[in-house]
């Protein structure tokens, strides 16, 4: 199972060279990671089985002030077509962008996105219940604050940091 990234779909085949192909994997890109986090936490809850949880350059903005989630908010509003194409160039940078599939979306989804909070404890016991939860993370992001997300995640798991890889963890 792999979950898409904010307004993406079918964007997997950019993760082909980490992503795990089982049924008890999940994994999620970005915005995904977030509702691939939720996936396996409700699996565990309902006593299913999980391997492991792949988190793809995470949606990590629980450093951003709130100015910073209200700007984006604004910008979203005021042209949520402009806004998501500065988005996906910032994604690919600084590299050229790839052809990305689109969905509608909406300010509540970019709302969550900016306010989720990422937590050790969480983590932890997913990681005690089992699950092997791997992070990736590109030196060139220019989306979350890969510094911030890499200390945060070290405390708790594995963390592939690719070096001269944007936020698809793409190196051209």
């Amino acid at each position: 199972m792999f979950y898409s990234g904010f307004s993406l779909k079918n964007e997997a085949y950019l993760f082909k060279d980490f992503l795990k192909e089982s049924e008890y994997s999940i994994g999620g890109f970005s915005y995904g990671a977030i509702k691939a986090l939720h996936h396996v936490e409700d699996a565990l809850l309902n006593c299913r089985r999980v391997d492991s949880l792949q988190l793809f350059s995470p949606a990590f903005f629980q450093n951003k002030d709130e100015k910073f989630h209200r700007l984006q908010l604004m910008a979203y509003k005021k042209s949520s077509k402009k806004y998501m194409k500065q988005f996906i160039l910032a994604c690919f940078s600084p590299y050229a962008p790839k052809i990305v599939e689109h969905i509608e979306t909406n300010e509540s989804e970019l709302k969550e996105l900016l306010e989720f909070e990422w937590f050790a404890e969480r983590l932890k016991y997913i990681s005690s219940k089992g699950v092997v939860i791997e992070v990736y993370l590109g030196e060139k992001d220019k989306i979350i604050d890969v510094e911030a997300a890499r200390e945060f995640f070290l405390k708790v798991t594995t963390v592939t940091y690719i070096k001269n890889a944007n936020h698809f963890l793409q190196l051209n």
